[in-house]
């Protein structure tokens, strides 16, 4: 496996463990209890990660196999059976759904990984991309479960420095777009990085280049930027390494609502 789907795969291993670690022993009222995510409870984000999990090999499967992919359908009744689940059961049956899923990936070779071309919406990305996907559903989820139980809860470091580079690549499906057109220059920390953000009628991330003329300014660690962009930097849970100038911080809230 290549260093790059290494790093990823780690990174995915470590997010099952702190899940799993964050999950044990919660008992039922806990686990009907809500997440940050506002409409699902703890249960039912492990739910979501465990039906993920199960229609993400189920892919991978066909991937592998060069078979055709599985159809809607068959999506709608795994979402099915996970929904008829107990709160228990989602919680009890998540965990070892997505470790199915992180040895199906473990065991592909890089050349394989790097082939394999899986359907996302009208898209079709390789290997690599979409365990990258996987980790940003699961590093965000697993979030949402963390904080709902401690309120200082950050997204794990090594999910960050995995995903902070691909933002851009989903940025036009997170951001909205917003009447407040902007060019924000966007400094990160831990790690560093600097991006263009350009707000208006779409929303892009560019690397910064030091030549573009920017409205405003937004300091960051780059694990409260990655909470941004995914719809979770409510004030309640904004560090004091923030600061923006040239705009302000709810305009950018507005701008990625989350989902």
């Amino acid at each position: 496996m290549s260093d790059e789907a290494s790093s990823v795969l780690a990174a995915l291993r470590r997010s099952h463990d702190l899940l799993s670690a964050a999950t044990a022993g919660l008992d039922g009222p806990a686990l009907r209890g809500p997440s940050y995510a506002s409409e699902w409870t703890i249960a039912q984000v492990l739910s979501h990660l465990g039906s993920g999990a199960v229609i993400g090999k189920l892919n991978l499967d066909a991937g592998l196999a060069d078979a055709p992919f599985p159809e809607m359908a068959v999506f709608q009744g795994v979402w099915d059976v996970w929904n008829a689940k107990t709160p228990e059961a989602q919680a009890a049956d998540a965990l070892p759904a997505d470790q199915a899923l992180i040895d199906t990936y473990a065991a592909i070779s890089a050349e394989a990984l790097t082939a394999l071309q899986l359907p996302l919406g009208p898209m079709k990305l390789d290997g690599v991309t979409m365990m990258r996907l996987r980790l940003a559903e699961h590093a965000l989820h697993t979030w949402d479960v963390k904080v709902a139980l401690d309120p200082a809860a950050t997204v794990d470091a090594d999910a960050v420095a995995q995903l902070v580079d691909g933002v851009g690549l989903l940025i036009g499906f997170l951001g909205r777009p917003s009447g407040d057109k902007a060019v924000v220059h966007v400094a990160l920390t831990g790690p560093a990085r600097e991006y263009a953000l350009t707000l208006g009628d779409a929303v892009t991330l560019a690397p910064w280049d030091g030549a573009i003329s920017a409205d405003a300014t937004l300091t960051a660690p780059a694990e409260a930027f990655l909470r941004l962009a995914y719809g979770r930097l409510d004030a309640a849970h904004t560090p004091a390494g923030i600061s923006a100038e040239g705009i302000d911080l709810d305009t950018l809230r507005a701008v990625f609502p989350g989902f």
